[in-house]
């Protein structure tokens, strides 16, 4: 599962070797925390996925890793079976979207204050 870590500038998503070959990506994915509009709390990740996998690893209902391109733009995503994940809303980045399976969601939309 992909390591979330929250710095005072930027929002870093660490992603295991396993994590970056299935994603077929080579760095972590850091976003400023500037860039975050929004976050979310959901059971059900899936119902947020939209667009298709390009690149990245997708088993349905079981495993999304790596970014997905839509109509406007694109989003990144570590999905890992139906856990309850955390959804971000990002403005001016790299992704319009992240999508993270993580036990830590709760503590990690406390920490981002998006009063």
């Amino acid at each position: 599962m992909a390591s979330l870590r929250l710095h005072p500038d930027r929002l870093e998503i660490e992603l295991s070797a396993y994590d970056k070959a299935l994603s077929l990506r080579r760095s972590n994915v850091v976003v400023p925390r500037s860039s975050i509009r929004s976050a979310t709390i959901t059971d059900d990740p899936w119902i947020w996925v939209r667009g298709i996998r390009a690149p990245g690893t997708a088993i349905p209902l079981t495993l999304a890793i790596g970014q997905w391109k839509f109509h406007g733009g694109m989003d990144f995503l570590v999905i890992k079976g139906t856990k309850p994940s955390v959804v971000i809303d990002l403005e001016d980045a790299e992704y319009s979207r992240l999508i993270i399976t993580t036990r830590r969601s709760a503590e990690l939309i406390a920490a981002l204050d998006l009063h």
